[in-house]
């Protein structure tokens, strides 16, 4: 991989001296299948923009990404576009993002994309970051498995009544050793599922504003007793089973595995996941979200530019490609999230990047503003899920397993 992207940077750095060629250069991470979609993309905006040319300088994960850009910034030779993550108000801290709202309405049509996509990248009132696309949490089903075992299909939108006695339908189809649902609190990032349930029941973890939580002990005892509930009656596998699938990648999934029907899935995740499979997947979303309007809307990532960037014409006239072009979100897809634009959602795409969108159009209107991220969020994960496991296996009743948890975010809102 580097020595391709080194060679690139030098063919590009080539071809600006020799024929005056005005060179973005596009730092960003991801994986093999990233850097083919993204290098479709340079080469329809190339072809389309003589004289403009785009080096992609590709990480393979974020730390590497960070690192790397780090030292090129320090160094005064940062590139033009930063692909960002959540961390994006640390950069405009440091003072090294370039403000796009002269860009706005101009070289960037803001107009069409999402409102709430817009919001997240603005920080301090400024728009500093564009949305790469948004990304949901979701259920995945099997459709091939719970098919092959004549289990009835799930509807996209159920009721939690509803969705239990779907769980219990599909027990008596499916065969020994596979179970309806993932248990999807025993993962280790069980604080989505866990953040769901508390939106859901209108106890949300954080306030911000008022530096408290609405989740008492009983609050997080009944997250404890649903799933307590979905193991005791064999809907979900037993502690053990679970535990043995870390849920961090399709590799270590137990959908992938075939030892679930249903599992949990951040929306962008789904083509990885059908990849590992040779069963059809598809998505329906967390029961009682179109009750409650309980699911949200994440940034995936974002583009940002380099302040110092020599070139922030041409530079906002590529992002505003990625974002708004059919063309761009045909080869682009929902790898970095589901497109926030409404121009360039208009084009009709193919496999689990359309399914993705059909998604996203039925549970679009059932989401809010996301919540406040607890404070020390990261020990939150770690800690609940310790909580979690415990009471999964039986050492704690799930009433002291609940109040270990009310316990826990007292603690970090304090600390």
């Amino acid at each position: 991989m580097k020595k391709i992207v080194f060679a690139s940077l030098a063919l590009a750095l080539g071809a600006a001296m020799a024929f005056g060629q005005t060179t973005i250069r596009w730092a960003y991470w991801g994986g093999e299948a990233r850097v083919k979609r993204s290098q479709q993309a340079i080469d329809i905006f190339t072809a389309k923009n003589a004289g403009l040319a785009v080096n992609p300088e590709v990480s393979g994960g974020a730390g590497d990404h960070f690192t790397k850009v780090d030292t090129q910034l320090a160094g005064g030779a940062g590139p033009d576009i930063i692909q960002m993550g959540g961390n994006i108000k640390d950069y405009v801290k440091k003072g090294v993002l370039l403000p796009l709202d002269a860009y706005a309405g101009k070289i960037l049509d803001t107009k069409a994309i999402d409102k709430s996509a817009i919001e997240s990248g603005t920080v301090d009132g400024k728009l500093y970051g564009v949305s790469t696309g948004v990304t949901m949490p979701a259920l995945v089903y099997n459709k091939t498995l719970l098919e092959k075992c004549g289990a009835p299909l799930p509807k996209v939108t159920m009721t939690y009544d509803e969705f239990r006695k779907y769980l219990v339908s599909v027990k008596a189809k499916l065969p020994k050793g596979v179970y309806p649902m993932q248990d999807i609190g025993a993962m280790s990032t069980n604080s989505t599922p866990f953040g769901y349930w508390t939106g859901y029941n209108a106890t949300p973890i954080y306030s911000a504003a008022t530096n408290t939580s609405a989740v008492t002990a009983k609050d997080a005892q009944k997250y404890l007793d649903l799933f307590a509930d979905y193991r005791k009656n064999g809907l979900v596998p037993p502690a053990d089973v679970a535990a043995g699938f870390a849920e961090s990648n399709a590799d270590t999934s137990a959908i992938i595995a075939g030892k679930v029907a249903i599992g949990f899935i951040w929306t962008n995740g789904l083509a990885g996941y059908q990849a590992a499979t040779k069963d059809e997947l598809a998505l329906i979303e967390f029961p009682g979200a179109a009750v409650q309007k309980a699911l949200w809307q994440a940034p995936s990532q974002f583009y940002t530019v380099n302040k110092d960037s020599k070139n922030i014409d041409a530079t906002v006239k590529f992002i505003n490609f990625l974002v708004n072009s059919p063309d761009a979100a045909k080869v682009l897809g929902n790898d970095r999230g589901a497109s926030a634009s409404s121009t360039a959602r208009a084009t009709a795409l193919e496999g689990t990047d359309q399914k993705v969108l059909d998604y996203l159009k039925v549970s679009g209107p059932h989401t809010r503003k996301e919540g406040d991220h607890l404070p020390n969020d990261t020990e939150f994960n770690s800690t609940l899920y310790l909580v979690y496991q415990k009471v999964a296996f039986g050492q704690i009743s799930t009433k002291d397993g609940g109040q270990q948890i009310y316990d826990l975010i007292q603690r970090l809102i304090k600390k």
